[in-house]
């Protein structure tokens, strides 16, 4: 049976993205300020809608570059908001990623958007669904963290235990025990320790570490569980 497709309505596409990074001490998150209507001067998730000849995930990236001048970073398909007055300007639906950025590396943000990071814990009101698309970022965000090592993209090449530490308790929100921490990260064995040392801590000084993800990827095959 053959269907005419143009008897059934249209309906627009979009992608939203919460853009997840880390100070060394804070969660932040990237939101820019809409410079039309509605919503005008209000702030928002960085968005825009799917062109007819990319993906959903080609859509996200082409955003997030056009923001960030970034290419191959974390990024997760999240959702999906179909709410019918989830805009009072037209039917769109909206498609939700989440995405890692370490912000130490001096990211060129576009200032066509306006664009501003906040901490999640003190970000303003967002626009539509916006603020329950952040809270299920931060649900995924949770639930991947504790069995898989995606934290270390929101870290520098090198850092400390110290940095590791407060990534996680930023994350999930809570306080861990120095040395329970530490020796939970040593037993994953996935860290490679470096003759260099961070200095601004102490006159002692910190030793670096490096995520090896080679050898992590050789345990998951050999059947490891990565669990915090």
């Amino acid at each position: 049976m053959e269907e005419n497709y143009l008897n059934y309505p249209k309906h627009f596409v979009a992608v939203d993205c919460i853009i997840f990074g880390f100070d060394g001490d804070n969660l932040k998150i990237l939101l820019v300020q809409r410079n039309f209507e509605p919503k005008k001067g209000e702030w928002s998730l960085m968005g825009g809608f799917i062109d007819d000849k990319e993906s959903s995930d080609q859509a996200a990236n082409r955003v997030l570059n056009a923001l960030t001048g970034l290419e191959n970073i974390y990024l997760e398909q999240l959702n999906t908001y179909t709410e019918i007055d989830r805009e009072p300007t037209a039917r769109i639906m909206s498609i939700s990623y989440y995405a890692l950025i370490n912000i130490q590396d001096n990211i060129q943000i576009n200032e066509k958007y306006s664009a501003k990071w906040f901490d999640l814990k003190d970000h303003p009101e967002l626009i539509f669904d916006h603020n329950a698309m952040v809270k299920d970022a931060v649900l995924r965000l949770r639930r991947r963290a504790t069995t898989r090592p995606i934290g270390f993209e929101l870290l520098p090449e090198k850092f400390t235990m110290k940095d590791l530490q407060n990534l996680y308790e930023a994350i999930f929100d809570e306080k861990y025990d120095k040395r329970n921490f530490t020796s939970k990260i040593n037993a994953l064995d996935v860290l490679v320790k470096t003759n260099d040392k961070d200095m601004s801590s102490s006159k002692k000084g910190s030793y670096l570490y490096t995520f090896d993800e080679e050898k992590y990827n050789k345990k998951i095959s050999e059947g490891f569980m990565f669990k915090i």
